[in-house]
C-alpha cells in the first residue's frame, strides 16, 4: 500500500515508471540475423518476434517456459439477460479446464504450453455495471495484485486469457468508455447473443458508460467501474510481466480491454506485448488499431479462453527456433550476398 493509502496509487506509480527494452540484446539480436543463411528481412515477422523477444528478455531469443494464464470471473450483469448463457457456465468451463477437455488444452498440448486457472470469486458476481460499479478501489486493487501473482514460478513467455459469462459485455463497455463513438461500434454477438439479447446487450452499455461518465476520464476508474475481476487480473498480469521483463501475448477481445486500460493509463505500457489474433468480435480490429497494434493471426475465432495467445505462442516459439537454430552463412559454408 503506497503511503498516501490510495489503493490504486501503487499501480499509478508502476505506470509512470515503465522499464525499457533491453538495447545491447536487441542490437545483438540484429547482428545474428545478418549473418544467417536467408535474405535479410525473408522471414518478415518471424524476424520482429525474435528481436521483440530479445529486446525484453535481455537475452538471446528463447521460449522454454511459456504459460498460458486464464482468469476466470463472474459478472452481475448477466442477470440483465445480455448472454445466452447462464454465469453458472463459467464455472463448468473452469471445471472443464481442470479436466482437460476444452480446447486451450489441446493447443497447449500441441505446442507444449503450461497452463494455470485462475478461479477469481465466481460465486461473487461484480456489480451490475449499469447500476453500479462493479467494484469498489480496493477490491479492483487486490484483484490486480492477484494477477501479478500468477507469474510466481516463472515464466519467459506468458499468454493472457479469460473466461467468464458477460465479458464481451463487459469489454465493449471499456472500449466504449475509453474511446468514445456509440454503444454499438463496440457491442458483437460474444457467446452467441443476437435479438432481444443482443439489445439488451447494446443497451446496458450504454446504460453503464452513462452512469459512470463523469468518472471516466481516469482509465484505473474505468477499470473498476466498468470491468471485471478477470479483466482486473490481467491488466495486473500484463503490468507485472513487464516489470520483470516477460514478454506477454495477448488473447482477444475481452484480453484486449484489459490492455486498453493499461495503454490509456501510459502508452508505452503494451511494448512489451502482440497481440495474439484478432477475433470474430466486431469491434475488436478497432481496438486493437487504438492500440497501435497488428494481430499475429486472423482466424475467425472468438472462443476466448487464451486459444488465440496459445496458437501465437508457437508461431513465438518457431521465431525463436529459427534464429537461435539457423546456420550462419560461414557455419553452413554458403556464400553471403555480394
Amino acid at each position: 500500500m503506497s503511503a498516501s493509502g490510495l489503493p490504486f496509487d501503487d499501480f499509478r506509480e508502476l505506470l509512470n515508471n515503465l522499464p525499457g527494452p533491453d538495447t545491447k540484446a536487441l542490437a545483438d539480436a540484429r547482428e545474428r540475423d545478418a549473418q544467417l543463411t536467408k535474405p535479410a528481412g525473408a522471414l518478415g515477422r518471424l524476424e520482429e518476434i525474435a528481436f521483440w523477444l530479445a529486446a525484453w528478455t535481455g537475452r538471446k531469443p528463447a521460449v522454454t517456459r511459456p504459460l498460458v494464464a486464464i482468469f476466470a470471473g463472474n459478472h452481475g450483469v448477466t442477470a440483465k439477460g445480455v448472454s445466452p448463457f447462464p454465469s453458472s457456465v463459467t464455472a463448468q468451463m473452469v471445471e472443464n479446464f481442470a479436466a482437460g477437455g476444452a480446447a486451450i488444452n489441446q493447443i497447449c498440448v500441441t505446442h507444449d504450453l503450461g497452463l494455470k486457472i485462475f478461479d477469481l470469486a465466481l460465486d461473487l458476481p461484480t456489480g451490475d455495471i449499469s447500476e453500479e460499479a462493479a467494484m469498489d478501489e480496493r477490491t479492483c486493487a487486490a484483484t490486480m495484485a492477484f494477477g501479478m501473482e500468477a507469474l510466481a514460478g516463472g515464466t519467459d513467455l506468458l499468454c493472457i486469457g479469460e473466461m467468464g459469462i458477460g465479458n464481451t459485455t463487459i469489454a465493449a463497455a471499456i472500449f466504449y468508455g475509453l474511446y468514445g463513438g456509440a454503444a454499438t461500434d463496440w457491442v458483437g454477438p460474444g457467446t452467441g447473443s443476437e435479438g432481444e439479447v443482443l439489445a439488451r446487450k447494446i443497451a446496458v452499455v450504454e446504460a453503464a458508460v452513462k452512469l459512470h461518465k463523469p468518472h471516466l476520464n481516469d482509465p484505473m476508474e474505468v477499470l473498476r467501474r466498468l470491468g471485471g475481476r478477470e479483466i482486473a487480473a490481467m491488466a495486473g498480469a500484463i503490468l507485472a510481466a513487464r516489470m520483470e521483463r516477460i514478454p506477454v501475448l495477448i488473447d482477444g477481445y475481452v484480453a484486449t480491454a484489459a490492455a486498453a486500460v493499461l495503454h490509456a493509463a501510459n502508452p508505452q505500457a503494451l511494448d512489451h506485448c502482440l497481440i495474439a489474433h484478432v477475433s470474430a468480435e466486431p469491434g475488436h480490429m478497432a481496438a486493437i488499431e487504438r492500440l497501435g497494434k497488428t494481430p499475429l493471426l486472423a482466424l475467425g475465432m472468438r472462443l476466448g479462453e487464451g486459444t488465440g495467445a496459445a496458437l501465437a505462442a508457437g508461431i513465438v516459439k518457431a521465431a525463436a527456433q529459427c534464429h537461435s537454430g539457423m546456420a550462419t552463412f560461414a557455419q553452413a559454408g554458403v556464400s553471403a550476398k555480394g
